[in-house]
């Protein structure tokens, strides 16, 4: 891997858009948190999620506005000194479709933060991005051949529709892996850095795409300070609809960077693809929430919130490393690799947690100060194995009655089932 010689002139703004944008994220998340508050927009403890007391949602509001006005800011410098070339598919329509684009994705998901849209409403709403984009510009001309030498082309029709495939699927892969404090923010983040490293390559040679990748690298990790175990604020639909479209179109804006983004995004990628085909083959929603995901899976295995995090953070970044040092199709050789590895992950039940409903419980995540869990025992009241639920004095409460466990999905990212 050999970088371009744009890449001294291109240092100065990267950091600097880099630092601002965190800066930035960093200054307004707590603003935002105050803003939802007050607002009562919030995920109330229940059985479906881990928290033990109300935590607001919204945060994805931060990470966009920081990107969107650095961005347009490093934009605007830039094309009034010169400093950098700007690739001819970073034109004023790609530009609208990135930060008009990108500002309509949160301001979606604020809405569903806002009143729990129904999952189809949310669908038709990303379809609508990806039109929107696509009627802009954007479009997904070729990838490279899996089985040959060569590249395979797309028009029209088709390049439009595997174009809006690619952006709606981008946004739910980030939909999905929204489960735990951290874990969609940190991902986008490796992605993000990814995409701007590989930006700078001499092969690829588009130092102002990096500069846009490492600005919204740095907004989300000032919005990581108050994401990251224990969370002050999830990140909510606002920011996985925006970080997905908007790592989507920075994935398209440039050459071999689709595959890239299979690579360095395919835990999402593949989570949600077999998540999909698991439920559809149990005759349910593709959206209806359950606790089949790879972050479930490492938690079964005793994994605490912050190990399952970081196991998956690791994971990313061997497939970073892999992105930077594979090329064309050995990129997609090593997606598939991992696609079929991970199918087995999420295929086999570990610790029997597919029949032991105890185990689907909110509570059997995490114990104290974010360890691993004790192992639970379904008893009948009064049975030494029975196990009661802490008072608010930390006390244990007598339990009156045996109830069946509820499932759980630790999905925060509002796709709900259709109800």
């Amino acid at each position: 891997m050999t970088f371009s010689m744009l890449l001294g002139d291109a240092v100065l703004p990267i950091a600097v858009s880099f630092i601002a944008a965190a800066l930035i994220a960093l200054g307004l998340t707590p603003w935002i948190k105050r803003l939802v508050l007050r607002y009562e927009v919030v995920d109330h403890p229940e059985e479906r999620r881990v928290n033990t007391s109300p935590i607001p949602r919204g945060g994805g509001l931060a990470v966009a506005t920081s990107f969107i006005v650095v961005a347009a800011l490093s934009l605007v410098f830039n094309q009034a000194t010169g400093r950098l070339p700007v690739p001819f598919l970073l034109d004023d329509q790609a530009v609208a479709a990135l930060l008009v684009g990108g500002a309509a994705a949160a301001a979606l998901g604020a809405i569903d933060d806002l009143v729990d849209l129904r999952a189809r409403w949310q669908l038709l709403g990303q379809i609508a991005l990806g039109i929107f984009a696509v009627v802009l510009g954007i479009s997904i001309g070729f990838i490279a051949n899996p089985v040959g030498a060569g590249k395979i082309e797309f028009d029209g029709l088709i390049a439009a529709a595997f174009t809006v495939f690619w952006i709606v699927g981008m946004i739910n892969s980030i939909n999905f892996i929204d489960g735990l404090d951290g874990l969609s923010s940190g991902i986008a983040f490796i992605a993000a850095v990814t995409l701007g490293i590989i930006s700078l390559t001499s092969g690829v040679g588009q130092p102002l795409v990096a500069v846009l990748c490492f600005t919204l690298a740095g907004a989300l990790l000032g919005f990581l300070r108050w994401n990251l175990h224990p969370a002050s604020i999830f990140i909510g639909t606002s920011g996985v609809q925006f970080v997905g479209y908007t790592l989507a179109l920075l994935s398209i804006l440039g050459t071999a960077k689709v595959a890239v983004a299979l690579l360095v995004l395919g835990v999402p990628i593949i989570d949600t693809f077999w998540i999909i085909v698991r439920r559809l083959s149990q005759g349910r929603s593709p959206f209806s929430p359950d606790r089949g995901h790879i972050h479930h899976r490492l938690l079964d295995l005793g994994l605490s919130h912050r190990q399952t995090v970081f196991v998956i953070y690791g994971i990313c970044l061997g497939l970073a490393v892999l992105a930077l040092v594979l090329s064309g199709v050995d990129q997609l050789y090593a997606f598939i690799g991992v696609f079929l590895a991970s199918g087995l992950v999420l295929f086999i039940p570990t610790r029997g947690a597919l029949r032991r409903p105890e185990e689907l419980e909110a509570e059997s995540y995490e114990g104290p100060d974010g360890a691993a869990p004790p192992r639970r025992t379904t008893s009948r009241p009064g049975s030494p194995g029975a196990m009661a639920s802490p008072t608010a004095t930390g006390q244990p409460s007598p339990v009156p009655t045996a109830v069946p466990a509820a499932p759980v999905d630790r999905e925060r990212g509002r796709t709900a089932p259709d109800r």
